[in-house]
């Protein structure tokens, strides 16, 4: 079991950025605490001179990118405090497991180094990881949610490790944690959390004057609502993307005033407005949320031999309930109800992502031609004065001597275009600049498009090895033994 922070450092007042980052490594290394440097660990910079290394990557990240922060909105290093339960591990141990968690952070893109206490009754470690990658062209930035984020991968690791995890996490000095929608469940004994997410979904939706019910319906629909008709045609609403199991009437009592279904049929058929205070900001509104990534299911029984404990399988089960729920959610929205269309889906997707790479590489070629043409032709009429003066003075050595550069690029940027040409005729520069603008745009799309196919052919591929799993295919044979 193990808690986790994530902390920004910056510059210090009244310090440099060397001093700042010096003696914060410092406190980290301190020999007391790791019995004299035996428990401190690195990756890709050494722990001695990890401040002077990481301010020479800032360097050199503004020499190739020529960005630089303000010097106090600037992070000059990230670190991460993960403290673990008295008795579970030892010191080495959680230098291990930090290690181990500091490298899926980071996915190896960052330089870090690893410091394992023994200050404290319970064991602890702090890892210190440069804020520029290694190739010095981007930083990593925090996110919303990052701690979030980090305590479920520490979680994860400390499964992995056979420890415990906490179950119900607790805020500081406030005891048990509870989502405020739990909170006013508990006070209150409706869900509220939910139904004022279909209150916004359903005023957002009205605002867009729906001509009928059905498209009424179906607008909520999108925002990733489902309904159905009771008794009487009464509609309720859940919302299953949010974790909702229980249907929400269309009710005055339920939703509150406004909100009973005679009310929303008089807004929808123009009998009624929809009042002003319920008419959400222009491009403000619920969205449906993003499905969640589709991942390969976890051989059990093969991580059990490697070593892994009965936390892990229990992990391990819920994980792939998880994947195959939602691999058949995207049979269904896909309406692949067969195993030969599976297949044919998940070819089509690898040919689709195939053919927008190869347009876009030759969209990029095409641009690149483009540029240097241009470029040559701009040099070529800069210069063509110098060398018909060269021509006119019947090759001059003194000349040649006192313009060779320009007699020089002026052949080169001759060579350059007869090159790109190929025995084409030279097309006016309105048309280079016309045709560098389509390419562009083209280029632009054909990203737009290329990425949306990338996360296609993922979750295609995905969900059809892990329905190969589950019927037993391997490769192109089924295994005949499962089939039985």
């Amino acid at each position: 079991m193990a808690t986790t922070r994530l902390i920004k450092h910056h510059i210090s007042r009244g310090e440099t950025i060397a001093q700042s980052m010096k003696d914060r490594f410092d406190y980290g290394k301190d020999p007391l605490k790791t019995r004299g440097g035996e428990l401190i660990s690195s990756y890709m910079c050494d722990p001695e001179t990890a401040d002077a290394e990481f301010l020479l990557s800032k360097a050199q990240y503004k020499a190739i990118t020529g960005r630089e922060q303000r010097r106090d909105a600037d992070v000059l290093c990230y670190q991460i405090r993960q403290s673990f339960k008295r008795g579970e591990v030892d010191p080495e141990t959680a230098l291990k497991i930090g290690y181990d968690l500091a490298m899926r952070w980071t996915k190896g893109n960052h330089a870090f180094f690893v410091v394992s206490h023994i200050d404290r009754p319970h064991p602890h470690i702090h890892v210190y990881y440069n804020s520029t990658t290694l190739d010095y062209t981007h930083k990593f930035r925090d996110f919303l949610g990052s701690a979030r984020a980090l305590r479920q991968l520490s979680d994860r690791v400390c499964l992995e490790n056979k420890l415990s995890v906490i179950i119900s996490p607790k805020l500081k000095s406030k005891g048990a944690f509870k989502h405020y929608g739990e909170w006013l469940d508990a006070a209150s004994g409706k869900p509220p959390a939910f139904n004022a997410r279909l209150k916004t979904a359903i005023d957002a939706c009205l605002a867009e004057g729906p001509g009928n019910v059905e498209a009424f319906l179906a607008a909520l629909e999108a925002t990733g609502f489902e309904h159905k008709r009771g008794r009487g045609g009464v509609l309720s609403f859940r919302a299953p993307a949010y974790g909702q199991q229980r249907f929400t009437r269309l009710r005055a009592d339920t939703l509150g005033e406004g909100y009973g279904q005679e009310e929303i049929l008089a807004i929808i058929e123009g009998r009624a407005a929809l009042p002003a205070k319920r008419r959400l900001p222009a491009g403000v509104g619920p969205t449906a949320p993003a499905p969640s990534r589709i991942n390969l299911i976890v051989d059990i029984q093969e991580k059990l031999r490697g070593g892994k404990g009965p936390a892990y399988e229990r992990w391990a089960k819920v994980y792939n309930l998880k994947m195959m729920a939602t691999a058949l959610q995207y049979l269904q929205e896909n309406n692949l109800l067969e195993y030969a269309q599976l297949e044919r889906h998940a070819a089509g997707t690898v040919d689709r992502f195939h053919d927008l790479a190869g347009r876009i590489q030759r969209t990029e070629a095409a641009l690149k031609r483009n540029a240097g043409l241009r470029a040559a032709v701009v040099e070529y009429a800069k210069t063509r004065p110098v060398f018909d003066e060269y021509k006119a003075r019947k090759y001059s050595r003194a000349y040649l001597a006192q313009h060779g550069d320009e007699i020089d690029a002026y052949r080169a940027a001759q060579a350059a275009m007869r090159e790109l040409l190929a025995g084409e005729r030279l097309p006016k520069m309105d048309t280079m600049k016309a045709e560098a603008g389509r390419l562009a745009a083209e280029k632009k799309a054909l990203y737009t498009a290329y990425r949306a196919a990338q996360k296609q052919l993922r979750q295609a591929v995905a969900v059809k090895g892990n329905i190969d799993h589950l019927l037993g295919i391997t490769g192109d044979s089924r295994n005949k033994e499962q089939a039985r």
